[in-house]
């Protein structure tokens, strides 16, 4: 079984929520990624998503347009990423890593060379941001072939028969896009989620994780209580970019998702039903 199946339904177990912190590889310092992904983990994160720098970014806003710019100066290609997989899975062997990345660099090496260097590395999902539902079967097919999970994003404006095309096709969960524009452009609008989030529900057979606008830990808690994971990216990211150091990286990390956790957890048992079992 995938580790992303099996986080999740250890998670549905225990009526727990999935802290997801995306992390741009190579920033702040290619050297620091993997010292930075594990305090991720220490410090309560349940699934790892991990940033493919790309120049010519769609979905990312300036605080990650600017990590990418700076890992890809510093000499962080999609080689030295799967290095960084390779590297952290000598000691955690069980925390699903999820790929984010665009379809120019994955053309260039191949949908089947990519799918089976990933897996090699250790990734457990990937999530292609201009990789449309409408023409994602062949690489959906290339990442099956080598038991990974290819997850897509779904957007306020998703229309119900794109939504059921998505739904068909995702693994390991459904990523909902809480707020229309890129990451980190604005502040997550709660009043707005509720009805979104119960009519994906019904569509989806997966979990739903929520992301984009999510800043701080009131923010993630009061997510958690209607959906099965959240994505945390630009705040953390914005943090990191302070850091002159490994070990202030992981100390940067550590500080901001604690208190995240926390606050997720604190959210218990005051949860819909609907929530926890899908």
């Amino acid at each position: 079984m995938n580790r992303l199946d099996r986080r999740f339904a250890a998670l549905a177990e225990c009526g727990r929520r999935a802290l997801i912190p995306y992390i741009t590889a190579g920033h702040p310092h290619p050297d620091w990624t993997v010292d930075i992904l594990h305090a991720a983990v220490s410090a309560g994160a349940d699934v790892l998503e991990l940033g493919v720098p790309f120049s010519d970014v769609m979905a990312d806003g300036p605080v990650i347009q600017n990590a990418c710019a700076r890992a890809l100066e510093a000499g962080t290609d999609f080689d030295r990423v799967l290095a960084m997989v390779e590297a952290f899975r000598r000691d955690d062997e069980d925390t699903p890593i999820v790929l984010m990345g665009y379809m120019n660099p994955i053309e260039r090496r191949g949908q089947e060379r990519f799918a089976s260097q990933a897996r090699q590395a250790g990734v457990d999902a990937v999530l292609v941001v201009d990789c449309p539902a409408d023409e994602a079967e062949p690489m959906r097919q290339c990442l099956a072939a080598e038991g990974l999970h290819q997850i897509f994003l779904v957007a306020p404006t998703t229309t119900p028969e794109r939504l059921a095309r998505i739904c068909n096709l995702a693994g390991g969960f459904v990523y909902y896009v809480s707020l229309k524009g890129v990451t980190g452009a604005a502040s997550l609008d709660l009043d707005s989620l509720a009805a979104p989030l119960s009519r994906l529900r019904k569509h989806a057979g997966l979990p739903i994780a929520v992301g984009f606008g999510i800043r701080e830990p009131a923010q993630a808690a009061a997510v958690a209580r209607m959906a099965d994971g959240v994505v945390i990216g630009s705040a953390l990211v914005n943090r990191l970019d302070r850091a002159g150091s490994a070990e202030q990286a992981v100390e940067l990390t550590g500080a901001f998702l604690g208190p995240v956790r926390a606050a997720m957890d604190a959210v218990g048992e005051d949860r819909p039903a609907s929530a926890v079992n899908h």
